[in-house]
């Protein structure tokens, strides 16, 4: 049988955008009913976009949804260099040339043998995969190029206008900058920082407070500009929005305290405020808004790392609050929670206040080697501040609760030495207060405990 062969027009079977799946296009069809979306019935794809690499055009693009057509059957990824068989499948080039190699002589997508082994360059469809990922790179660069354009405008309009025409100019660059990184780029570097900053402060209304925090949140900050932003006043306005504002901005309010806390220039005085603690309180408590759960306990466990924050903590009542959310939360937010409690427990205040809450010890035993190593560490940490502190009363507590079968689990698995020890040391305190015999009964082992 002759060899297949591209007819005279390089005729090829496209199905996208906009052509029908199995419709038989040529190049100047294509372009003419609107497939490839030429501009007045010009291709795209020549003059700047002669110069650009196929190969590179497709890693920078990294498109989601490439038209099926273009898609190599073997490797699943779009053709560079297409090339056609005898039996008119179309493959990447050096993707037959290895099946080749291989030894096999079929056409992998029909599994037909090959009566010519040839190759034909199917350059009609390297034409219209080159033309597509141009089209998609200009329109990209054009849109950079506006979005750069508008982010401009939008901070000089910012330098001149107040009311409620700034905070239209400050929603539009909200978007702009969450949507686009060129626009954030565009933002640092025209000095939209230090534009954001000085528009917070004593008597900044909340409306045009949370649009720059949600700005500000995007962007990448450097030193200079955390520690303007950790001005008393400019802090004292992101806890009043902390604790009035929409659930999207008390998140961006947590995520930006919280870069700022990581600074070498952190002062802790900032964090030192009975109001934000409060307001991170209701925010992880807000079961109605579970998004805000995590941003919050987030926060708190990174202020919880100062000591002299740790008895503020207590004393708003977060031990309690706390352990009361632990059995409601999702895997993530609850190691957050945990590593919190775990800090409280460092304190003489925070053990008594763990201790006083019924609840603690039967949900540390039930956590145990139940979600991943890092909550079972937390929760026999808590477990050892508490019984230490009061071995008779917690240690009964905890073997009702099942304390010395879970400990076991934890001594015979295959995790940390440390949590290992501990979990010995642990089983040994409860133990103190009962005879070998009663304590096997009340635990239910059926083995004496070395």
């Amino acid at each position: 049988m002759p060899m297949y062969q591209p007819c005279k027009r390089d005729m090829v079977v496209v199905g996208f955008e906009g052509g029908g799946d199995g419709q038989i296009l040529d190049l100047d069809t294509a372009v003419k009913d609107g497939v490839l979306g030429g501009v007045d019935g010009v291709l795209l794809g020549t003059g700047v976009c002669d110069k650009l690499d196929l190969r590179k055009l497709i890693e920078e693009l990294d498109l989601s949804e490439i038209p099926t057509v273009f898609i190599c059957p073997i490797s699943l990824e779009p053709m560079q260099d297409p090339v056609t068989l005898c039996t008119g499948q179309t493959y990447e080039r050096s993707n037959i040339l290895k099946w080749f190699s291989l030894g096999h002589f079929t056409c992998p997508t029909t599994m037909q043998e090959l009566w010519d082994d040839s190759i034909t360059p199917n350059t009609t469809l390297y034409r219209l995969i080159y033309t597509w990922f141009s089209q998609k790179y200009l329109l990209m660069k054009k849109r950079s190029e506006d979005v750069q354009g508008r982010a401009s405008e939008l901070l000089e309009t910012l330098k001149k206008v107040k009311g409620q025409a700034r905070v239209q100019a400050l929603k539009e660059l909200h978007q702009v900058v969450s949507a686009h990184s060129t626009a954030r780029k565009t933002v640092i570097d025209q000095g939209g920082v230090a534009i954001m900053s000085s528009l917070l402060g004593p008597f900044t209304s909340h409306a045009v407070g949370s649009e720059v925090i949600g700005i500000l949140v995007s962007l990448t900050l450097d030193s200079e500009s955390k520690k303007n932003l950790m001005q008393p006043a400019k802090i004292s306005l992101m806890v009043d929005i902390l604790n009035e504002g929409s659930i999207e901005t008390k998140i961006n309010c947590t995520r930006l305290m919280e870069s700022l806390i990581d600074d070498k220039d952190f002062r802790l005085e900032i964090i030192s405020s009975h109001s934000l603690l409060v307001g991170l309180m209701r925010l992880v408590k807000d079961k109605r808004r579970s998004n805000g759960i995590c941003s919050g306990l987030s926060l708190l466990k990174t202020i919880s790392l100062h000591n002299e924050v740790r008895n503020l903590l207590v004393s708003v009542g977060a031990v309690s609050q706390l352990v009361e959310l632990l059995s409601g939360l999702e895997p993530d937010c609850l190691e957050l929670a945990l590593c919190v409690l775990d800090a409280l427990a460092s304190i003489p205040e925070g053990r008594i206040a763990l201790k006083d809450c019924s609840n603690t010890i039967p949900i540390m035993v039930k956590l145990l080697m139940r979600i991943s190593e890092n909550c079972t560490q937390y929760a026999l940490s808590i477990l050892w501040s508490v019984c230490k502190l009061a071995p008779e009363e917690c240690s009964s507590i905890a073997v009702d609760a099942g304390l010395a079968a879970k400990l076991l689990l934890v001594i015979q698995s295959g995790c940390n030495p440390v949590l290992k020890q501990q979990s010995s040391e642990l089983l040994k305190l409860c133990s103190l207060n009962y005879s070998d015999t009663i304590f096997i009964s009340k635990c239910k082992l059926t083995r004496t405990i070395q």
